[in-house]
């Protein structure tokens, strides 16, 4: 009898409890299910050239014949959105950069072959493009100016290759910078998140509420160092250029043209500065935007658009991330006064300091332009350095940055001071040419030989 009545207490004590929100379902769950289908995986397949050092090549040579270029391959996992139903989609740049052959995978299995349409290293930005057999689901993009810190984010992507997963947090700040991993600069104007972000979710989506695109999910703090600190491309910088790079394959970034450096509590000190953080004004070109909005030198630049500025590199990314013709306001202060300059940026000059359009030659897998003002202020070019910079390098020894000031072919050195002489050069190299390439980069001349 005791046994029964304890079991009629238990089950009138269980009754007494009905489930809290029983018809509830998270908003979160309506976003994942619109969105998923249009965020995809992305599989690169990369080739990279094996060095062999010349001396190993020639002897190697001497006894069994020439040793045919060798390559080894290796596989990546990355994500992408689809923006159009025409098949267009966007990830980072380092996602499939110096890829073989890209594959896409979506939420349905449906894999298909990808195109490289184009991109931009410094902006971490690509577009590559697949042909539909169906009717594709496609993303919204939002405006990320708009949002508020604390407000949800949502990612979706593939993080250690696992398909389709979602990660939930806020929006912890905006405006972050944070320096690439190759210490040529700053990613700068970045959403920070706590939604958790892994290597593969790199190029997918970061999205409101509302299922809208607010950013493209990019970077981590070092999981030894704190976790949950994740960080997405705004998704109005990445608009700025999406269109251009469909168009043409490439991005055509802003410039201000000047030459700049860090302010530093010995630069305040000697100068006379009135400030102790900004951007000091050494030199402003002639022509340039800076020069027709009247900015001066001994001028300290401390906001881009209301955001501090603190060093040079900073600077430089910031303008990068906008298109010619956009106008922004600058904080300068001149003399202790402060006053703000509304400039219109110019088109960053990639050819002759002339002026004068020339294409310059690829050679070894490497796209060089001229050294402009912004370039000597990103990678910390001394100013009387002569040469063209790479701007593009699918080769493992020379990196993008690189200033190339002489080239030696068979014994015979040639000065390289501009894309002219670059041509003139490389134009004539022929098959079993010894060459040697003297460059520098980071503080250091190098020389790199091997035989063509």
């Amino acid at each position: 009898m005791r046994k029964v009545l304890l079991s009629l207490l238990i089950i009138i004590s269980l009754s007494a409890f009905a489930i809290v929100n029983a018809d509830y379902q998270s908003p979160i769950v309506n976003v994942v299910k619109a969105a998923a289908p249009a965020v995809v995986k992305i599989d690169v397949v990369s080739q990279t050239e094996i060095y062999i050092d010349p001396f190993i090549r020639e002897f190697y040579k001497q006894f069994f014949g020439d040793i045919p270029r060798q390559f080894e391959e290796s596989n990546s996992v990355g994500s992408g959105f689809i923006i159009s139903k025409e098949g267009y989609i966007v990830t980072n740049f380092h996602v499939i950069q110096g890829a073989k052959k890209i594959t896409v995978t979506m939420l349905d299995g449906s894999v298909y072959d990808a195109e490289y349409i184009g991109g931009d290293e410094e902006l971490d930005l690509a577009v590559i493009k697949i042909k539909p057999t169906k009717t594709l689901p496609v993303l919204e993009l939002g405006d990320s100016d708009k949002l508020n810190i604390g407000e949800w984010a949502i990612a979706i992507g593939n993080p250690l290759g696992f398909q389709h997963t979602v990660t939930v947090g806020v929006i912890s700040a905006t405006g972050r910078k944070i320096p690439k991993p190759d210490g040529s600069g700053y990613y700068t104007g970045l959403i920070q998140t706590d939604a958790a972000i892994n290597p593969g979710n790199s190029g997918g989506p970061l999205l409101n509420i509302y299922g809208q695109v607010i950013g493209i999910n990019t970077a981590i703090i070092n999981p030894t160092q704190a976790s949950n600190i994740g960080f997405a491309i705004p998704i109005n910088t990445a608009k700025r250029f999406i269109n251009q790079i469909i168009a043409t394959g490439k991005v055509e970034k802003a410039y201000l043209g000047v030459y700049i450096q860090t302010v530093t509590e010995a630069l305040a000190k000697s100068l006379g500065l009135k400030v102790s953080k900004g951007v000091y004004v050494s030199q402003v070109e002639k022509g340039s935007p800076a020069e027709k909005a009247g900015i001066k030198e001994g001028d300290v630049i401390v906001k881009f658009n209301g955001t501090a500025v603190e060093s040079a590199e900073e600077l430089t990314s910031m303008t990068r991330n906008y298109t010619p013709g956009t106008k922004v306001k600058l904080t300068i202060n001149r003399s202790g006064k402060e006053q703000v300059i509304e400039v219109t940026l110019g088109t960053l000059p990639s050819q002759t300091s002339s002026g004068v359009s020339e294409s310059a030659k690829e050679f070894f897998n490497m796209k060089v332009s001229n050294i402009t003002a912004d370039d000597r202020s990103t990678y910390k070019i001394p100013a009387g350095l002569e040469g063209v910079i790479v701007k593009q390098s699918t080769n493992s020894y020379i990196k993008v940055g690189a200033v190339i000031y002489r080239i030696s072919v068979n014994g015979y050195s040639y000065d390289v001071k501009n894309i002219t002489d670059w041509n003139k050069v490389v134009g004539n190299v022929k098959k079993g040419d010894y060459i040697g390439i003297f460059y520098y980069y980071n503080g250091v001349n190098t020389v790199f030989s091997f035989r063509y």
